[in-house]
């Protein structure tokens, strides 16, 4: 939307868009078909629109039928990799056709073709990297596998083929400019074994805040946490669960998320002590955070963070760590908190502190949310889109 706003945008290319297509009418009434309606974008895109949905419907419909071989990591033919792929050839067979534009836009994973036939063409290459580089992953999780092995399944990451990480290898060393959306994201390039090209940090924004939030004191009743994500190990997830644990009655925990895995015992057993909701749309999400009291996000290694903005907006303060955007989004104790990736010890320190100030969550929050509120989505847009068209 803001490429179109500044007038560079050639096309969009995606696997699914439904704005003003027969799914839309489906979509509205029929549940089904709920995740088309999450492919929902502006009328203004429509003409610009090209879109490949063949494989993306495959592996839709193939995870509501619970066919797992068809899905299965990178070797399912309706995979979430062969999906980008398919789009990757796509797009580059597009892009043979159509050669004198000036840059392509695309994503991890989702690259390496197009980029490879734009700079046959001179075509500048642009890479969102929406999450931090892959070796650095590998680096600062593996001691999870080691501390928690019993939580090893759920760090997915470390069954990607050195086919992938090849292609991940690659569509870094064609890009021109690597836009990334946190600090942390930027500084685990580090560990690309070569220079990369320009890297620049533009955070997300926040969605509009909620100016109707109340507050309750937390004086004798227990505070509600809440946790949204992958139920992985990566977001920090054991940590949480420990954290209550040591808690018991003094704190309540909601859980939003689904499964990355179904065979993780302690969290499979976890999941029955504590109010589970495997998926919710975003507005809902957006209407529980505003319902509780904390949002605990302590991950071991995110891009950002969405969830992390989208709690703030709604005035509900943000326990998280350095490696997401909190270190660019929140000071300590003034906005929201930060604790130390992987530890319990620091996550249940922090909520002590909580427990023992009745009001620090009306003020951290009222602060959390007007750091929202000065920089909503719009500006992303704009500062992205004046960085293009002022640098590419």
């Amino acid at each position: 939307m803001g490429l179109n706003k500044y007038k560079i945008l050639h096309s969009f290319h995606t696997s699914i868009s439904i704005q003003k297509t027969f799914f839309t009418k489906f979509a509205t009434k029929f549940k089904i078909f709920k995740d088309f309606k999450r492919r929902e974008f502006d009328d203004a895109l429509y003409k610009y629109t090209y879109q490949y949905p063949f494989k993306e419907i495959g592996r839709l419909f193939s995870s509501k039928l619970k066919l797992n071989n068809l899905i299965r990591h990178e070797t399912g033919y309706f995979s979430i990799e062969q999906v980008y792929y398919y789009l990757d050839v796509k797009v580059s067979k597009f892009l043979k056709k159509n050669n004198s534009i000036k840059a392509i836009y695309a994503y991890e994973d989702g690259a390496f073709k197009s980029f490879q036939i734009a700079k046959n063409f001179g075509i500048k290459c642009i890479y969102d990297l929406p999450i931090g580089y892959w070796k650095s992953a590998r680096k600062l999780l593996i001691d999870e596998t080691i501390k928690r092995p019993e939580w090893s399944n759920t760090l997915t990451g470390f069954s990607d083929s050195n086919e992938k990480i090849t292609r991940k290898n690659q569509e870094l060393a064609l890009a021109d400019y690597i836009i990334v959306a946190s600090s942390f994201t930027a500084s685990t390039l580090d560990d690309y074994p070569i220079k990369l090209n320009k890297i620049i940090v533009i955070p997300y924004g926040f969605p509009s805040i909620n100016t109707d939030r109340k507050y309750t004191s937390t004086n004798n009743r227990p505070i509600n946490l809440l946790f949204v994500g992958g139920l992985s190990q990566r977001k920090g997830i054991a940590n949480v669960l420990e954290a209550v644990e040591f808690f018991k009655d003094k704190v309540k925990l909601t859980i939003v998320g689904t499964k990355t895995v179904d065979n993780c015992i302690p969290l499979n057993n976890a999941l029955l002590k504590h109010n589970w909701i495997p998926s919710l749309p975003n507005n809902k999400i957006l209407d529980i955070m505003s319902k509780n009291d904390i949002l605990v996000f302590p991950s071991l290694f995110e891009g950002f963070g969405l969830v992390i903005t989208e709690a703030m907006s709604q005035g509900t303060p943000v326990i998280t760590t350095n490696r997401t955007a909190g270190a660019d989004l929140i000071k300590h104790g003034e906005n929201g908190w930060l604790v130390t990736p992987g530890s319990t010890e620091s996550l249940i320190t922090c909520i002590q502190k909580i427990l023992l100030q009745p009001d620090i969550i009306r003020i951290i929050g009222q602060s959390a949310m007007n750091t929202a509120a000065n920089r909503p989505w719009s500006k992303y847009s704009e500062e992205l889109s004046k960085y293009l068209i002022d640098n590419v």
